[in-house]
């Protein structure tokens, strides 16, 4: 199949799911751009709705091509190299895009109670920092993330920058973050607040329970004193030299760390 129009629906669909999270929200489809990210949710398994390819990517990635064309039939479209700078959300397009169904990897509950370790993301809305996190918490083996009141999982810049991490790790957006709280105390499972304070406890020698969770804030002004407040106990990354603080996502890379050793 051939798409030859900037105006087909499909392609229209494709650039209202790229740009608008409601869209994306309203049909339960998120989109994928690139031969590497597209690999990833086809070796995962994640549902696929559509695709389009240009000739150029039928050239350099004939694998990728050739699978998608294998899954969806005539829903894998060959476009125009115009279509594709339509289409195209980075610098450099490699000509390769996919329409996937969001993601059903709601961490499972039983988790909570048999040694799992988790995060929860409180308010933090830099999608390059959150795909950031998501992919160090792939690497430890965390196992499962709360996404509470920050951005959109399924922002595309969100999703190239977990690397594929985004369909292997276990994880929900639906909780608030009392909410996210309430469920682990229900546990038993003690969570943890990650702070900038002297006062609280080091993270160098601390010891993680089998089972907890630990609380990452916003980027910019951390967790509020009243959110911190409902956790169990406050933790913190002592910082030598004039160096004050981290970046969410680097904070949350050594954490992740200390957490899962």
């Amino acid at each position: 199949m051939e798409i030859l129009s900037r105006d087909n629906p499909k392609i229209k669909l494709y650039t209202r799911l790229r740009d608008k999270k409601q869209a994306r929200a309203n049909e339960g489809l998120f989109v994928l751009e690139g031969a590497r990210i597209i690999d990833d949710a086809l070796r995962e398994g994640v549902a696929l709705n559509s695709a389009f390819y240009t000739s150029m990517a039928l050239e350099r990635y004939p694998e990728t091509v050739s699978a998608l064309i294998s899954v969806l039939g005539d829903g894998a479209a060959k476009i125009s190299e115009d279509i594709s700078l339509k289409l195209g959300g980075t610098v450099a397009p490699q000509g390769v895009y996919a329409i996937a169904s969001r993601l059903d990897k709601t961490p499972p509950l039983d988790k909570i109670v048999d040694g799992g370790k988790f995060l929860i993301l409180n308010s933090l809305q830099d999608p390059g920092n959150v795909g950031t996190i998501l992919r160090a918490a792939d690497a430890v083996g965390i196992s499962g993330v709360y996404l509470c009141n920050s951005c959109d999982i399924y922002n595309p810049k969100l999703v190239r920058s977990t690397m594929g991490s985004l369909f292997r790790v276990p994880l929900t957006d639906r909780l608030s973050y009392r909410e996210a709280i309430d469920l682990f105390r229900s546990a038993g499972i003690p969570v943890y607040a990650s702070v900038v304070d002297k006062d609280a406890e080091s993270i160098r020698g601390f010891e993680f329970p089998e089972s907890c969770a630990t609380v990452i804030g916003n980027e910019g002004s951390g967790l509020s004193k009243e959110d911190a407040a409902l956790c169990d106990s406050r933790i913190t990354i002592k910082m030598s030299g004039t160096i004050e603080s981290l970046n969410a996502a680097a904070a949350a890379a050594i954490i992740l760390w200390e957490l899962c050793k």
